[in-house]
């Protein structure tokens, strides 16, 4: 496929240097990179700035209500496992009215990748602080500073049961669409958030330049507590934190399949049989 291939003729909205541009290009480069047929993909969103992202690449889309892109993306991977199944949203999206959601489509393991950019705020409504917004932070929804301690997305999906967790940095474009990628050729559940400054309401484009580092390349991605270290520290770690095999929720539903029909009639008609 061409440069480009999977660009639709849509113009993204964003603002300008918004960090969601970089997660654009993530996406379009390891979807042209493997190569699935446009019309073999769905992407999925819920509602916000990052759920713009489905509209501005050529696939199947289904724009969801706020919060719900991931019980919509299980349901379409579960009624075709050939789709190339990707959820994309923000932070306040999947962390606060999505967040159930989150917990129990991770667990599950599904094949999907699940892309969350994460700024801290809500942009789209004008700048209120999000469920990942730090300490003190003063937003029109937190005048004299947040009081509430952030929820850290990576290292609640390690902690869940997630078995492949990145943290990229749209202010490292490179390593982006590398983490991307490999989210993508990941068997099962793959999460990646994406540290997406908002521009307008919370840049924090400086600091993230300052302070984030790429994780060490000596670290275990094997190492569930390693993980959790690299995930919680105060130094913002760029790079794929845990990555393991596990049983994907198709191998379970077909490993359940035969054992109902080793334990009798897979038919209406035939339970009916035994009866007659």
């Amino acid at each position: 496929m061409a440069e480009g291939g999977f660009r639709s003729e849509l113009k993204p909205v964003w603002c300008e240097g918004c960090g969601n541009f970089a997660a654009l290009d993530a996406l379009a480069k390891a979807l042209e990179t493997t190569k699935p047929r446009p019309q073999d993909v769905v992407l999925v969103a819920g509602i916000g700035c990052g759920s713009r992202l489905p509209g501005y690449l050529k696939s199947f889309r289904l724009h969801t209500v706020h919060g719900r892109a991931l019980p919509a993306a299980l349901g379409a991977k579960v009624a075709n496992p050939a789709l190339t199944v990707i959820a994309v949203g923000g932070d306040g999206d999947g962390l606060a009215i999505g967040g159930n959601h989150f917990l129990h489509t991770l667990k599950r393991n599904p094949q999907i990748l699940y892309l969350m950019t994460d700024n801290g705020v809500y942009g789209m409504t004008r700048g209120q602080a999000s469920p990942t917004a730090g300490p003190g932070l003063m937003t029109k929804s937190t005048p004299y500073g947040s009081i509430e301690t952030p929820v850290d997305p990576a290292a609640l999906a390690i902690t869940v049961g997630a078995t492949f967790v990145a943290r990229g940095f749209s202010g490292n474009p490179r390593q982006l669409r590398q983490i991307v990628l490999n989210a993508m050729v990941h068997k099962g559940f793959s999460f990646v958030q994406v540290l997406s400054p908002c521009v307008t309401f919370h840049n924090t484009y400086p600091e993230l330049k300052q302070n984030a580092k790429e994780v060490p390349a000596e670290h275990d991605k094997k190492d569930r507590l390693a993980a959790l270290k690299l995930a919680w520290s105060e130094i913002p770690y760029t790079g794929i934190l845990y990555d393991i095999e596990a049983p994907t929720l198709h191998e379970l539903l077909d490993s359940i399949a035969v054992k109902a029909k080793k334990a009798g009639p897979d038919t209406v008609e035939g339970l009916l049989q035994e009866f007659a």
